[in-house]
């Protein structure tokens, strides 16, 4: 009886060691694995125009991004502009914007070639304001500030399993705030046309 007692605790002593070298790699196994993935990252940007009512608009949109998944990209993104406006008040005047700031983006890919975007923007503005010739007033300089919310749809040339691709897009600013560089001088929003490039980094693909 004493040899099979001694063979039993035995047994379990051996049993118990097993269990106890095995219990960490079940731990690793159950810990939650990381999910940013460096490959997700990207880099890019765009040169947008806009010729409305008068309004002409040019710039560019450096941006640094991450594709959450194979639906949705995130970015951050820098605006710079320059923005043409005649016949702004009165007939023969001219209005001049310098414009740079900061900005982020979400876009939505419902299918591989088609996406919807969604762009906030922060406006540092150099406003130059140009009376019509004869009126014999100096113009006027002012450092304005606005908000933007870009939000429309564009088309690409393919996104799943890799993020390098072309891409163009039409946003309007459905905020349309008094100073908008999106905006005419009747506060209609201004088409924006965006064309760029994005550039998949580490790899680039999903």
């Amino acid at each position: 009886m004493k040899k099979l007692l001694r063979l039993f605790a035995l047994a379990c002593a051996i049993q118990l060691s097993a269990v106890a070298q095995d219990a960490p790699a079940e731990q690793e196994d159950d810990m939650p694995k990381r999910t940013f993935k460096k490959e997700n990252l990207f880099t890019g940007g765009s040169v947008n125009a806009s010729f409305f009512n008068g309004t002409t608009a040019l710039g560019i949109n450096p941006h640094f991004g991450y594709s959450v998944n194979r639906f949705i990209d995130v970015a951050l993104s820098m605006n710079v502009s320059y923005i043409s406006q005649r016949d702004n008040q009165y007939d023969g005047d001219k209005l001049r914007q310098n414009i740079f700031g900061p900005g982020a983006f979400v876009r939505i890919f419902p299918v591989k070639f088609l996406f919807a975007q969604a762009q906030y923007e922060h406006s540092f503005i150099r406003y130059k304001y140009i009376y019509p010739s004869g009126y014999g007033i100096p113009s006027e300089k002012m450092k304005l500030n606005a908000n933007s919310l870009l939000v429309g749809a564009g088309y690409t040339s393919g996104r799943q399993g890799s993020n390098n691709f072309y891409y163009a897009s039409i946003l309007f600013d459905v905020l349309r705030e008094p100073n908008s560089p999106y905006t005419d001088n009747n506060s209609r929003a201004i088409p924006v046309f965006k064309v760029g490039y994005n550039i998949g980094l580490f790899g680039g693909g999903r």
